[in-house]
């Protein structure tokens, strides 16, 4: 049986891979840094996202969760971009012991910050 796609779905094509991708979007585009991420982008074709996580934040488990939170936070809020970007999201140390509503929370004023959303 086929797996229906979704439209919040965030499939392999939506992110980046590459290393050339990761240091294009480093060099060229823009960062910011809000709480326990680290927010780079650049304008693009289609939006994708991109996800590092450092051994300095911790083992193999917390590196793990602290991706599943940052591509859960972009899943939700990718129909809300004003315009399409290429984002790689940094984790920082401080997000080993947070919860998905502040780690959410930090994601959306990074985007506040960076005018990929609109202010409410």
């Amino acid at each position: 049986m086929a797996a229906e796609s979704h439209p919040e779905a965030l499939p392999r094509g939506r992110r980046l891979q590459l290393p050339s991708e990761f240091s294009r979007v480093r060099n060229v585009g823009k960062r910011l840094i809000v709480g326990c991420l680290i927010l780079n982008w650049t304008e693009a074709r289609t939006t994708r996202l991109g996800v590092v996580t450092s051994r300095k934040i911790g083992g193999a488990v917390i590196r793990n969760r602290a991706r599943r939170l940052l591509r859960e936070c972009f899943r939700r809020r990718q129909a809300d971009f004003n315009i399409p970007v290429e984002l790689i999201l940094v984790a920082r140390n401080s997000i080993g012991g947070r919860g998905m509503a502040e780690v959410d929370a930090d994601f959306l004023k990074a985007l506040k910050r960076a005018g990929l959303i609109q202010s409410e």
